[in-house]
């Protein structure tokens, strides 16, 4: 009886301890197998999007967007006062929209005389507000050598130099008085100031005033 008792517990032992070496080999082999996946999946798998990548992408985008364009903003209910005169429909003060140019100026005039020069001017130049805008004749620009072409828009007309036609576009002078002012000149010599004209017959101190900030010596 001792025999097979012992017999018993032997074989009890041996199970126990081959159950327990499978039973570790099996979740060795399962872990293995799940390690194994898991790096397989890893290695197959595509690329993560690189940092760079993104910037080149985003640079692309940035590139082919269309460039900003700078805008001139012009008040248009502002006005400008011009003072056109010479070869023109309608010579005076005429108002006109911040931004316009010598053409528009001409036109807010009523447009050139058929004497006009308008090649004598630069139709394209920007007027500002006071500016004093001479539009010659052809035949004046041929006879008379004093027309001063260089005083453009914005100057004063130099009374030393300018023309009778030129002189007349001033407020307050008229044919008489812009040849008074030609044979004074040459008579007595230049005029040393604007209000050195009260040496002209006819020029008082109301008209020097309104001389004074259009006209130069």
């Amino acid at each position: 009886m001792e025999f097979s008792v012992w017999r018993e517990r032997v074989r009890s032992e041996l199970r126990a301890r081959v159950f327990n070496r499978r039973t570790a080999q099996l979740v060795a082999s399962a872990v293995t197998v799940v390690i194994a996946v898991l790096v397989a999946v890893w290695l197959f798998s595509p690329p993560a999007d690189r940092v760079e990548d993104s910037l080149s992408s985003a640079n692309a985008e940035v590139t082919t967007s269309p460039p900003a364009t700078a805008v001139l903003w012009i008040d248009t209910e502002v006005s400008l006062s011009v003072h056109v005169a010479g070869e023109v429909t309608s010579p005076g003060v005429h108002q006109m929209p911040v931004g316009s140019r010598v053409i528009d100026a001409i036109n807010a005039a009523d447009g050139p005389t058929d004497d006009a020069e308008l090649d004598a001017l630069n139709l394209a130049a920007f007027v500002a507000d006071g500016d004093r805008l001479y539009v010659p004749s052809g035949q004046a620009l041929v006879s008379d050598p004093f027309v001063d072409l260089g005083q453009g828009v914005g100057s004063p007309i130099n009374v030393n130099k300018a023309s009778a036609i030129e002189l007349e576009s001033l407020p307050g002078v008229g044919p008489a008085t812009a040849d008074q002012i030609i044979r004074e000149r040459e008579a007595n010599g230049p005029f040393s100031s604007i209000d050195d004209l009260t040496r002209v017959s006819g020029i008082g101190p109301a008209t020097v005033e309104k001389l004074r900030d259009v006209a130069s010596t």
